[in-house]
């Protein structure tokens, strides 16, 4: 099979599509023949070995966190999936021996999967597993049933999941962004906040003062603690980022985990229509260097996805 492959650190010139052996499911495991997988943030910081000191696994190595595609193979004990089905998964790649999903065929554990969304394009419904989680959990941590919320980079692909997900649990939901997103944000339920170098009090000068709980996801990091009331609650965009506590705020992290009944809830949110699926552009897994670039540089709005 044909395989994105890393076989050292660097830019994305180290990117290269080689053949590769066709994995063989496990017990709890489904092989995937992938029709779509997302470029995420994290596969240009593996890339570029951010993460070299703590990876269990050493280049050569497949990336990729999440994909669409069709189950190929199931592993001992899975009965939910058999061949033929349609799905999205998350494969949590620092767990997952360095065999991502930015392949022709992936593994993914029946654990960590669910039915596709109907009537969705598999570039679409790729953009669900691993970023969807990532913000339902965040607003987990950030434990509020009512009240108030700022999101960060709202109009990214994790902070417009978030945006979406916290007005659908009855939030008040201060999203921050660029003006060419204000009219997206707004139609999504929250009320907008123009990006500023002082992002605690733009803030609170739209929301009238501090608000319960903020989730970073642009990573701003201490500078937006200003936003949060006294004893509100902070959720980093990523664990080791986030700040020391000030004012008694609860401060804390995002560590994304697989979850397939919490994704096929969200599968069902988006065949409602009731959470957005953004794609940017569809490229050939070739063109993978290309989507390192382009995202790179910042500004897109939605997922590159790569279709083997």
């Amino acid at each position: 099979m044909r395989a994105v492959t890393i076989s050292e650190y660097g830019g994305p010139e180290v990117l290269r599509v080689t053949d590769q052996p066709l994995p063989e499911p496990g017990p709890g495991q489904l092989r995937v023949q992938v029709r779509a997988a997302p470029v995420q943030p994290i596969d240009i910081a593996t890339r570029a070995g951010a993460f070299a000191e703590h990876l269990p696994v050493r280049p050569p190595f497949v990336p990729g966190w999440d994909l669409a595609g069709t189950v190929d193979a199931v592993g001992e004990g899975v009965t939910a999936f058999r061949p033929g089905d349609e799905v999205v998964g998350m494969r949590h790649w620092f767990r997952g021996g360095g065999d991502g999903t930015q392949a022709e065929y992936a593994l993914l554990d029946a654990a960590a999967t669910a039915t596709a969304p109907a009537g969705v394009e598999p570039a679409a419904a790729a953009t669900l597993p691993l970023n969807a989680l990532t913000a339902d959990q965040a607003l987990d941590l950030a434990g509020l049933a009512e009240g108030t919320i700022a999101i960060t980079g709202a109009a990214g692909a994790v902070g417009a999941y978030a945006a979406q997900l916290a007005v659908h649990r009855g939030l008040t939901v201060y999203a921050i962004a660029g003006p060419q997103d204000e009219e997206f944000l707004r139609g999504l339920g929250a009320v907008f906040v123009p990006r500023a170098d002082d992002v605690a009090a733009a803030v609170r000068a739209v929301a009238g003062g501090p608000v319960d709980a903020l989730y970073d996801p642009a990573f701003i990091g201490a500078p937006a603690l200003g936003a949060v009331r006294d004893g509100g609650t902070f959720v980093a965009g990523a664990g080791p980022l986030t700040p020391p506590p000030e004012r008694d705020i609860h401060t804390t992290g995002v560590e994304v985990e697989p979850d397939s009944t919490r994704l096929a809830e969200l599968v069902a949110l988006a065949e409602r229509g009731e959470l957005t699926l953004r794609v940017s552009q569809t490229l050939p897994l070739t063109d993978v260097a290309a989507a390192h670039e382009r995202l790179a540089k910042g500004g897109t709005r939605g997922r590159l996805v790569l279709l083997p």
